[in-house]
């Protein structure tokens, strides 16, 4: 294993620690004050963890070098990574949801509310520190694995952040709000309610965050073109490339895998041209758009402008 490997690797520990401390505080927490709302969150974290262990195993793949069966890399495999992500994340918003329904017509007087919520901000704040190391590192070393797993723990911070402020609603109208006569004899404040109506919009905020996986998944999977952005950076350097007469290009073809960029281009250049001529004009480009991106494959395609069937692609 190389030394980036080793080196991104450990930040997929660090994640799956993560998960481990969140999910064990998360329930806990659940456990002090019978939130169903909680119990959600202690739900997300599990597919954090989930999440955790498939994260290692796809450093581990995508950094493999080309061989002879993978000529362009295994970077795909990120892909695989994500997309199971989203549809674990799809299954864990329909379990909160179903029971947060139930709690919604069967409301019960939570349980020491200031522990349970002590317990759960330590947790958030777990989440809230690995999400911006994860983030900061996917974005220094172009890991669409480490950034992703990042932004889920980012999405489990606010969905926490959601949850406590509802509990903590409860927990002040229980100590200073009067009880209708109906509610004192369930022995509820008639605040209760809003435990189970917090973990819906959870439950529905992790649908949208688990249909944005998905969605990423299935573009990478089918080649998607690079950004407007860089695929803007590329074409100043072509324009410049074919300043003068009797230079063009065509044929710019763009697509990403994981962190790596691959990208074809045909370039015209006079047929009287010597192979030196327009080896060094190619060098030169691609050596330009090298400089512009940190892993781009480039294929570099080289032909007579006079002939017409340069043109035809």
């Amino acid at each position: 294993m190389s030394t980036q490997i080793q080196s991104l690797a450990k930040y997929g520990w660090l994640s799956l620690a993560a998960a481990v401390s969140t999910i064990a505080l998360k329930s806990y927490a659940y456990w002090l004050t019978g939130s169903v709302g909680l119990l959600s969150d202690a739900l997300e974290s599990v597919i954090n963890l989930v999440a955790a262990v498939i994260m290692l195993v796809v450093l581990s793949i995508s950094a493999r070098p080309p061989d002879d069966t993978h000529a362009y890399g295994h970077e795909k495999i990120e892909y695989f990574s994500s997309g199971a992500e989203g549809i674990m994340i799809l299954l864990a918003a329909f379990s909160i949801g179903y029971a947060a329904w139930e709690r919604l017509w069967n409301p019960q007087l939570l349980q020491q509310l200031d522990l349970g919520i002590a317990v759960s901000v330590f947790a958030s704040l777990i989440n809230l520190v690995v999400a911006r190391i994860l983030i900061s590192v996917g974005r220094q070393r172009q890991s669409i694995t480490l950034e992703a797993d990042g932004k889920h723990l980012m999405t489990d911070v606010w969905t926490t952040v959601g949850i406590l402020i509802g509990i903590a609603v409860i927990s002040v109208a229980n100590r200073f709000e009067p009880s209708l006569a109906f509610a004192r004899q369930l022995g509820l404040s008639g605040w209760e309610i809003l435990d189970p109506i917090i973990a819906i919009g959870v439950a529905l905020h992790i649908v949208w965050a688990g249909l944005q996986l998905i969605h990423r998944t299935a573009a990478g999977l089918l080649d998607a073109a690079l950004s407007a952005e860089e695929i803007a950076e590329i074409v100043e350097v072509l324009e410049l490339a074919v300043i003068g007469d009797g230079i063009a290009y065509h044929a710019l073809r763009t697509r990403y895998a994981g962190s790596r960029r691959f990208m074809s281009v045909h370039v015209l250049v006079p047929g009287g041209w010597t192979v030196q001529q327009g080896h060094d004009l190619l060098e030169r480009i691609e050596q330009q758009i090298k400089d512009k991106f940190d892993n781009i494959d480039i294929d570099t395609h080289l032909e007579p402008i006079e002939d017409q069937a340069s043109w035809e692609h």
